[in-house]
This record gives C-alpha cells, structure tokens and sequence, in this order.
C-alpha cells in the first residue's frame, strides 16, 4: 500500500517530515482553507490490522477534542481509499519549530528558568487532557515542540494510548524501544496508568532539560525499564550545582515510584514549579544534602549518655559496639516520638479554645486550587474539590466556595472548592452552504456566544454569499467563548470594463480577451 499524493480531494502532500513507529507525518496543503497542515498517516501494515485500526481511529477522534493553545490542534481526520482498503490519517496544526530533543541534543542543557516556563506550559496542556479523559502515555522530548515564536505545543495526544491497547507485540517492543527512558515504573510493569504516569514521564523530561540526560540510561530498553522499576533516580543538582534545592525537590517527587507519592495531577506539578520560579519553596519535601543527611545520621549516637567517669574522647568500649551499629534506629524512634508529641499538642490547642469554636471560611477566590486547599486545611477544615465551567474565571483558578467566604463555620467542617476548568466546549456545527446571518443563527444556537467575524474568498458564482468554512472547522470542539471566522465565498470577483470607444468593431471584439472578457455571437 503507497500513501496518495492527495487526500479527500482536499489536502495535497508534499515532504515528508518525519517518521514515527507506526506512521509518516507530511507537510501538507489545505485547498479548501489555502493553509498548511500536518498531516499524520497509518503505516501501511498497521492499517491493515483491524484492531489497531479501530483503535487508531477512535483516538483520532479523542484527541480532535481537545482545544488547548499548548496542544498541537487536530483538524480533521479521514480515510484515503487505496487498492487495498481503507488508509486512516489525522489532519493537524502545523508547527514552524523545534523538539525539545533535537534542542536538547544541539544545545545541551535547556537555561533553568527557561526549562520551567517550558514544562510549566507542558503541565498545562497535559492536565487539560486529563480532565477531558485523555492520558498521553507517551510524553517525551520528541513529542513537545517549540514554535519559532517560543509557544510550547505537546503532540500526539491519544495515539500512545492506541499502541499500548494493540494486539501487535512487534508494534508494542517498538513503542517500548522508543521510549524507555521515559516510561513510568507503572507502564514498565506493565499496569494500568493514569494521569500520574504522565506527571512522572514529564519529569524525566525536566531532568532532561536541566541536565542534558534522562535520568535512567542503559544499554538495552530492559536495562533502563529496571532502572525505573528498581533505582533511586540522582538528584538534578549533582549534574548541574546551579539547580536550586527547590527545583531537585520538585522533580524528585515527579519520579516517585509510588504513583501516591507523585504529584497527584499535572496542575500540582506546575503549581510547584511556579512557586520555585517566583523564589518561593515548594510543597514538595526537602531533598537533603550528603552532610545533613551525614549529620541526622550521627547525632542520635554522638549524643547518647554512657556511664562512665567522663566524657568519651576516643573509641568506644567493645561493649558498645553493638548499640552503634543501627543508629538510624534510634534516630526514627525520636522522629516517631517527635512526631507523636506535635499532634498531642497540636490537639491540645485545638481543644483548649472548646468544642464549638468557629472559624470564618477565607476568600481563596482566583487562587489555584493547591493554594485554595492549603489555606483552608491550615485552618482545620477538610476540602473536597469540585470541577466546573466558567468563562470567567480562568482554568485551575477557584470560582468560589461553598460555604461561601466570610461563613462562620464550625472547625473540621467540609468546605468544598469550586475550580474552573474553562469555558464550555461545544462541536462546531457544519455552515457550508448556509448565507452568513444564518450562519450566525445555527452557531447560537450550538451555544457558542464569542464574536462571529465573515472573511471573504473567491469561489464560484454560485456560492457568493454563502458559507465556504468556519474557523475552528466544523466538527472541531472548541470553548463557547472562542470568537469563531465565517469564510463567505465572494464570487470569482469583478473586473473593470475597458473603454473602447472609438475603435473599429471588429478591433474591438479582438481586443476584448486581451482584458478577460468575450463578446457575444454576432
């Protein structure tokens, strides 16, 4: 099976602009909207498998829905008819850039705060998916792009998904072999995964980014997989002294191999990244260096009474040698007990102001939703989040709470957060053929509300006045809020008549094509 130079009597393929495991991605050209496009093709083999066909296809349609400026947009999707069935392909944004590998493998380690914005951007766009149902399960350097505007686009959001359910097991070593040295400990056993896998395979890229390498390099995919599975990935810093303390904590708690111990969603990573942008400590717990984890270990010994006439000043008696050997023992029996001894009297102080005290619910309005949640549980209160559209409040951000702010409550009792995950998304209806009003009429009715813009293009007689396309295209989701263009075509457009007064008749009939036009039989 070869790939068709054109597609759907629309798109028009020119190079080729890179290959992926099971397909071939082509600069392409839209001849309905005059725009170029990426256009993504099945391999041909894998076309013909019915499961992964199915599969792709399904995936295909997943990720059309997701609407986000940090993900590459789908356009469309569709089937190329060839002499031996049918062959699936997606239409997508095309992005004038460069992957974070080839930046990486070029340039070297990526500037710290640079790195930041980027992955911050990358949580962004991978957390929209979580929420719309989507796990990426294949985030790499590969897959995340810088647009020569510096705008962070992540790709091929579903298509993972469709490799890790096929049936192939040729196709599933190959995935495997390509990215390895990303895979969460989750996917290397071979279990189910969810957001968090994502959250854990971003952190791989950080580290990348920071320190020009993966964490975990071997010399087989199996080597590296174990090394997931099994090793305690080195800390960012000891690469790269520049890295501040706060950022090894950030990304060493993306790479816990307890998937609970991880950030629990992509907003909470970025929410600690940003707090470290702004100088400010993460949520994430400490990473201790060599000489405070030397000296948590020696104290608890150093420090222990032993009857005698004075004070130790060389080796310990034989007899003590014993009792030495496990000193970290000693040390978490006093962390225990310390512990213990803090909510003993952190209860007392609760207790002392009496049973019925109340506390007043603050005003976490527009704060992100780890921030909102901290604030509350700092005052007693349990939490329970709540997710909801908004076209004003801005995604991740708290739209309110209930009880609202300013209740007096009694402490312990549930507030529950309200956090916006952005305006409404609805499909764009199909308007072609309609005139421009009631196109305007059927998008209304769709529940869109932004502004509705009418651009114009050339078309033929017929169609002057009506609509050719929409931009976002139909069929596309996209937030009731986004302002969407209505394409009417305009005609083949008119030309100004010649003036021919004064010539010969005859001349003038033969001077007529010279400006576009025919004259009439005589």
């Amino acid at each position: 099976m070869t790939t068709p130079q054109h597609l759907s009597d629309r798109y028009e393929l020119g190079e080729i602009l890179g290959y992926g495991g099971m397909s071939e991605v082509h600069l392409a050209r839209d001849l309905r909207l005059n725009r170029d496009v990426a256009i993504k093709v099945l391999r041909a083999d894998l076309a013909r498998d019915p499961s992964f066909y199915l599969r792709f296809r399904r995936e295909a349609q997943n990720a059309a829905a997701l609407n986000h400026p940090a993900i590459v947009a789908v356009y469309d999707t569709g089937e190329a008819e060839t002499a031996t069935g049918p062959l699936p392909y997606i239409v997508m944004e095309y992005v004038d850039g460069i992957t974070l590998r080839d930046i990486v493998k070029d340039d070297g380690p990526m500037p710290i705060r640079r790195a930041i914005e980027v992955i911050a951007d990358s949580c962004q766009a991978l957390n929209f998916s979580h929420q719309h149902g989507i796990i990426h399960r294949d985030v790499k350097p590969a897959n995340i792009m810088i647009s020569k505007t510096g705008a962070v686009k992540v790709m091929d959001f579903g298509i993972a998904r469709a490799v890790s359910d096929a049936g192939n097991s040729v196709t599933q070593t190959a995935a495997v072999i390509g990215t390895a040295q990303y895979l969460s400990p989750e996917q290397a056993r071979g279990e189910t995964v969810d957001a968090r896998s994502d959250v854990y395979s971003l952190g791989c890229v950080l580290y990348e980014l920071l320190t020009g390498e993966p964490p975990f390099v071997g010399d087989s995919p199996v080597a590296v997989a174990y090394q997931h599975v099994r090793e305690d990935p080195v800390a960012p810093s000891k690469h790269n002294p520049e890295i501040p303390p706060g950022l090894d904590s950030v990304v060493l708690k993306a790479l816990s191999k307890n998937p609970d111990n991880r950030y629990q969603n992509a907003a909470e990573m970025r929410a600690d990244l940003m707090r470290v942008y702004q100088g400010e400590q993460p949520e994430a717990p400490k990473v201790l260096t060599d000489a405070e984890r030397s000296t948590m270990l020696s104290t608890p010994a150093n420090t222990r009474a032993f009857p005698a006439s004075g004070p130790q000043t060389g080796p310990l008696p034989s007899q003590y040698e014993e009792p030495r050997r496990n000193p970290l023992s000693r040390w978490l029996v006093g962390l225990a007990a310390l512990v213990v001894l803090t909510i003993i009297v952190t209860f007392a102080i609760i207790l002392g102001n009496g049973p019925s005290r109340d506390v007043q619910v603050p005003d976490v309005t527009g704060k992100s939703q780890s921030d909102a949640v901290a604030a509350l549980q700092n005052l007693g209160f349990k939490t329970k989040v709540q997710k909801n559209t908004s076209s004003k409040v801005a995604p991740e951000k708290v739209i309110d709470t209930d009880p609202a702010k300013g209740s007096t409550v009694s402490a312990g009792a549930e507030v529950t957060v309200n956090v916006s995950i952005g305006p409404e998304n609805q499909q764009v209806p199909d308007c072609h053929g309609l005139s421009f009003g009631d196109a305007v009429k059927k998008l209304q009715a769709a529940g869109f509300k932004g502004t509705f813009t009418q651009s114009e293009t050339k078309s033929l007689p017929e169609d002057k006045g009506r609509v050719m396309a929409t931009n976002p295209p139909a069929g596309q989701y996209s937030a009731v809020t986004n302002n969407i263009t209505i394409v009417v075509g305009k005609g083949p457009g008119e030309k100004p008549v010649p003036d021919l007064g004064g010539q010969n008749i005859d001349v003038a009939i033969k001077n007529l094509p010279t400006y576009g036009f025919t004259a009439p039989p005589r």
